[in-house]
């Protein structure tokens, strides 16, 4: 006959399983803990997270490190406003911090240019998706005012078939530059992983 245990020793058996999980638990809140410092980093509230992560204890580092660094290249992409510019460069700075040395700063400076260049081609090519659909559009609106009796003034993002040509043609540039940043973030992954 099988020995019967007593809730003791059931109890027993399942906390021996929980000691190993301190430790995941102490890097689980490690890493949370650089994420709220990246978010920091990013607000401007934290001004070197060299200074931070010289502060920690090295068996939370590394998790530390991978908290940051997974919210800084969460931030690697294309920019809409020239703010999210901003927060891209001050990504890549960050990401220079944890990878360290400095291959990944120039990788960094690289795709700022980049993105300058894309914001600035955006910026024109926007321009010149609106000239092109332009006597369109005026036919449109002449067709609407005869219509309706009084001038009509549309906004081309107001006519369907704008916003489908403008989006096709902007998602062609935008592939063209998305290529720089899948291979920032690559570059920084293989970076950031090798220093480990």
């Amino acid at each position: 006959m099988g020995k019967i245990k007593s809730a003791i020793e059931i109890a027993l058996e399942k906390t021996e399983s929980v000691k190993g999980d301190k430790d995941r638990i102490g890097q689980f809140e490690a890493k949370q803990k650089g994420k709220k410092l990246a978010n920091q980093f990013l607000e401007g509230n934290v001004k070197s997270l060299a200074e931070l992560l010289e502060k920690e204890a090295n068996a939370e580092q590394e998790s530390l490190k991978q908290g940051i660094f997974d919210v800084l290249i969460s931030q690697i992409t294309l920019p809409i406003t020239k703010e999210e510019l901003k927060r891209i460069e001050l990504s890549c700075q960050g990401l220079q911090t944890v990878i360290g040395g400095k291959r990944f700063g120039d990788v960094g400076k690289q795709l700022i240019q980049v993105m300058n260049q894309y914001m600035e081609e955006a910026s024109h090519f926007e321009d010149a998706i609106k000239r092109q659909y332009a006597p369109k559009l005026r036919q449109k609106e002449e067709e609407l005012s005869h219509r309706f009796g009084r001038p009509v003034k549309l906004d081309p993002f107001q006519d369907p078939e704008f916003v489908a040509f403008f989006n096709q043609n902007m998602n062609a540039l935008k592939a063209n530059y998305q290529t720089a940043v899948d291979q920032t973030r690559n570059e920084a992954v293989k970076l950031f992983s090798s220093n480990k």
